[in-house]
């Protein structure tokens, strides 16, 4: 009985160890001559493709990424929303979302979220929506969605804005 579940106990382990071994291999074998003969080449070419590991990090070069601050659209829309208190400004979900603001005892505020549609400098490139609310008292305010003058004046503003800064950026990158 013991000689057995030895055999049993050893028979599992050998199995374990070879679906172990077995999942760790690639079977699938490349023609020879896709082969590089230089060990130098072989290993650059695993490294393309994504096989092997490295010990150290022979790639210096990092990615490439558009941060905030190189971005014209967002800078601007930064810049002419300046006087209002900023609740969300996300890049990466590109959008910027204003508190709302008011003149000194007035009974009126707008609320402001713009929307990034693309990086480029265009007028489809954003999309404003402006909220207006009108208090009546202190308890009782009604707030809507204005599709007005402000809108279209704050779109050309930005537009404006973020030409002007995409020239000095390109002045500067040129010097």
């Amino acid at each position: 009985m013991k000689k057995i579940s030895f055999l049993l106990k050893n028979l599992c382990f050998l199995l374990f160890i070879l679906t172990f071994f077995n999942s760790c291999v690639d079977f699938r074998s490349a023609p020879a001559k896709d082969v590089p003969v230089n060990v130098r080449d072989r290993v650059k070419k695993n490294q393309a493709e994504g096989k092997g590991f490295r010990l150290l990090n022979q790639n210096k070069s990092g990615g490439t990424f558009q941060f905030a601050s190189s971005n014209p659209l967002w800078r601007a829309s930064l810049d002419v929303l300046d006087f209002m208190p900023i609740v969300n400004a996300s890049y990466s979900g590109g959008i910027i979302i204003t508190d709302w603001y008011d003149e000194i005892d007035s009974k009126n505020s707008i609320k402001i979220t713009i929307k990034f549609l693309s990086n480029e400098i265009r007028p489809d490139g954003l999309q404003i929506i402006v909220y207006k609310k009108n208090c009546k008292s202190f308890e009782s305010c009604q707030s809507n969605k204005e599709d007005g003058e402000i809108n279209s004046e704050l779109k050309f503003a930005i537009l404006k804005k973020a030409a002007q800064i995409e020239k000095t950026d390109l002045v500067k990158k040129n010097n």
